[in-house]
């Protein structure tokens, strides 16, 4: 029996991003074993490109889309999108084409707040008008799965929250954290506004002005990386924040293992990755409770919740878990077995094959030509 075809849109395999991970994750999941998943790379990330060649890949783009799907015959296009205006305006050219070419749509969101991207008016309207164009609706968070259901009564929503591959987080033996030792702590991702950054090394200066002493890993790069130096050498913290570069694969894992708290101040976020990631390998998690984010870890049982914007806040909680090392290994133990139970990407897996499957049932077959 021919294996039903669906085209994953989203950015180059190699790319820098949550989209990326979540797209290669499907196609290494057994989902690939049940449908013919087929990637067709959308947006700049990962392209070597000038302007000129830029603006005739978005010319040409929507057409490639029409002669992939009738090439392959794909029943199923999955949109993975964001409620931004560069990737909305740009998914609504593919999610308009897709339709037209006679294939059922997915469209999930991946970042963004519907709520705040078209929160009245005429554009409000047209948002939620082109949406329902869309078979079904999948966003990441309960949150977000009722501001939909609100706006787009009636419609197909669901929510499928990330899923990683646990296993390479559990292979290094974790270490008690010994009470007197320095309190590791570990950010992981793009050094980029937004993520709390400014204020996490500031929190740091008033944790050691506090008698609290704490180690930092930055593993990431990004825009903000100079500036960040900076800030470090002005704090006089050389000694205590280690720039280490983009971490992946075992390299990551490794980090991992070697600290007790992970550190995301973000503004806004989805449901990042690098959070289950920390939390699958037992690092305590400290974060805003944004997104998804409360979907996953409850506060004092996975770890703490600090305001966004505020070092105070990221201090306090810094110096509480360095104070309180039994209660951090309760919490390490709790993170590792709320991903395991419910964060594996077998469970993405099943959740999208019975999407999938529910979308390729509905679609009438093309006429034969």
């Amino acid at each position: 029996m021919k294996r039903p075809v669906v085209l994953l849109l989203g950015p180059s395999r190699e790319a820098i991003s949550g989209v990326t991970t979540h797209l290669n994750g499907l196609l290494g999941s057994r989902l690939a074993t049940r449908f013919d998943l087929v990637h067709f790379q959308v947006g700049s990330e990962g392209r070597a490109e000038g302007a000129i060649g830029k603006l005739v890949r978005l010319a040409l783009s929507p057409f490639s889309l029409a002669a992939a799907i009738l090439k392959s015959d794909a029943e199923l296009v999955h949109i993975n999108s964001s409620l931004n205006a560069k990737a909305y305006w740009r998914d609504l050219a593919y999610l308009v084409i897709a339709k037209l070419c006679g294939a059922r749509v997915l469209y999930q969101v991946h970042g963004g707040r519907l709520e705040e991207f078209a929160p009245r008016g005429l554009f409000a309207a047209f948002v939620r008008a082109s949406l329902r164009l869309a078979d079904a609706v999948v966003v990441l968070s309960r949150e977000q799965l009722g501001v939909f259901r609100s706006c787009l009564a009636g419609h197909a929503i669901d929510v499928v929250p990330n899923g990683i591959d646990c296993a390479p987080y559990t292979v290094y033996n974790r270490a008690a954290p010994e009470r007197g030792q320095p309190l590791r702590l570990i950010y992981i991702g793009r050094l980029a506004p937004g993520k709390g950054l400014t204020e996490t090394i500031e929190a740091l200066r008033i944790a050691r002005l506090r008698g609290v002493t704490a180690r930092l890993v930055l593993a990431g790069g990004g825009s903000e990386e100079a500036r960040l130096r900076q800030h470090v050498r002005d704090a006089g913290l050389m000694r205590e924040v280690a720039f280490v570069g983009p971490a992946w694969g075992a390299h990551k894992a490794q980090l991992l293992s070697q600290a007790d708290v992970f550190l995301l101040p973000s503004y806004a976020e989805g449901l990042p990755y690098s959070l289950l990631e920390a939390m699958a390998a037992g690092v305590v998690p400290v974060v805003t409770p944004v997104g998804a984010i409360p979907d996953v870890v409850s506060e004092h049982e996975h770890g703490l919740f600090v305001a966004p914007r505020d070092a105070e806040s990221i201090a306090q909680a810094i110096a509480k878990l360095a104070a309180e090392r039994a209660r951090l290994a309760r919490m390490s133990a709790a993170c590792r077995a709320r991903i395991a139970a419910g964060y594996s990407l077998e469970r993405v897996a099943r959740d999208f094959s019975q999407l999938y499957w529910d979308l390729c049932a509905m679609r009438t077959p093309r006429a034969a030509t």
